[in-house]
This record gives structure tokens, sequence and C-alpha cells, in this order.
């Protein structure tokens, strides 16, 4: 299947549409929401927002979007200048209180237990261990990626991080973590990791950890289509 954008919202978030049945399905949660494959649901990846850095640093070969599309078009620029500290655009309802609407998260969805790490918490904590239905999973935040929402040339965008969650097991040796300047490194072998999981330097340099399905939203979206999300609010949150 291969998917289209609607031009329909609902509750401020992006409905697209497949071209293969038409289907609409609502974006934060991949589930179908009119046509032939309603109440479908589609399979969740991990979607982590990264910097270019970041990326051309960890996959020097990696394929990349070209500019030089034969069409004139704006590549670079951000026509919702501003949208990411404003109020949520066309969003009719209540908003959930616990964070503020624009706050950024990172989501994830397990076993289906929900929860929601804002980035200004992880910005502060950096690695935070955590237990979802039963699993560990940690979650990494490292500066350096620009809103792509901010300015109108993203490329002078304020800095609001960026986040990745993994399975914190290489094998069978189970891993806790530390931030550092640049990365991160684990306490039982010395191994240091870049953002996206890979192993650079020690025991385990070139060992890859999972990753873990999840998406970076902000508040309004995320806290309107699961209200039941547990918000984490520190390292000393229960």
């Amino acid at each position: 299947m291969d998917f289209g954008v609607s031009g329909n919202l609902r509750f401020s978030e992006m409905i697209m549409y497949d071209r293969q049945t038409e289907t609409w399905w609502q974006q934060i949660e991949g589930v179908g929401i009119i046509g032939e494959l309603v109440g479908e649901q589609l399979t969740l990846i991990a979607s982590p927002v990264v910097s270019w850095k970041q990326f051309k640093t960890a996959h020097p070969d990696g394929t990349v979007l070209s500019r030089d599309t034969g069409f004139n078009r704006r590549y670079g620029s951000n026509p919702y200048s501003l949208y990411d500290t404003s109020s949520p655009f066309l969003f009719f309802g209540e908003t959930d209180s616990r964070l503020k609407a624009q706050d950024r998260i990172v989501a994830i969805d397990e076993g289906g237990e929900t929860v929601a790490f804002p980035f200004d918490v992880l910005a502060e904590e950096r690695v935070v261990p955590y237990s979802l239905a039963g699993s560990d999973l940690v979650v990494f935040f490292q500066a350096g990626t620009n809103s792509a929402l901010d300015a109108s040339n993203i490329a002078v965008g304020r800095d609001v991080g960026a986040t990745n969650v993994f399975r914190p097991i290489i094998g069978e040796q189970q891993l806790t973590f530390e931030a550092t300047d640049d990365g991160f490194v684990d306490n039982e072998t010395g191994t240091t990791r870049n953002l996206l999981g890979q192993g650079l330097t020690g025991p385990l340099a070139g060992e890859q950890l999972e990753t873990v399905a999840h998406g970076n939203h902000f508040w309004f979206a995320w806290g309107v289509f699961k209200p039941a999300t547990v918000v984490y609010k520190g390292a000393t949150d229960s």
C-alpha cells in the first residue's frame, strides 16, 4: 500500500489515505477510520526525528532525498512559523492539561500500555530507564536537532533535541546507561554509543541496540487519542 495526505484533520492531527482502497487513516494511531479497511491497524515502527549531522555521521553512505526534483518548491522552508509555540491549528475540544498542548513528547505503546516522555524532562535526564508492560526500555536524549516548525528557515530553528528508544540488551547482556558529552556509555562494558544505538568503541562496538516502536508527537494530539497515557515526570516518578 502507498499513502497520500487527505487534506483533512481530526483534532488538528493529519488524516492520510491509501491509494489502493482510499481508506482514511489517522496518522498518530495508524488506524483506519473511514472506508474499506476501517478498524484495521498498521504496523507501528520506530520513527525518531534526528539532525542531518547525526544521520550522516552514523550512515555516511545513506540514501538522501535530493532537492533536484524538477519542481520549483521552497525546500528547507517552514510555512508554519512558530507553530510549535502557538495554539494547535484547528484543534477543537479539550486538551489534556497534564502538559502544555505544544509540548513535544516521545510516545510508546507497548502491550496496550502507553507512556509519554516530555522532551523538557528528557533534556534534563538524557537517559531514562523504564519498564512498560513488563518490558525494559531505555530512552536516550541528545541536543542538536532543530525544530522544523519554528523559524521560516528550518536550518535556523531553535534546538529542541532528539530522542530514541531501545531495549537495553545485547545478546543476554542486560545494560544500563549514562550520558556522556557526545553520546552514551553502558556501565557494564564501557561501550560508547550514539543516539541511533550503534556501538562505537568498546567490547560491544558494532553491536546495534534494538529500537522500540515510538513516535515524536505534540502532546495535544497524543493526549486526545490516548487519554489513559501515563506521563513520565522525572527520575522520582513512580
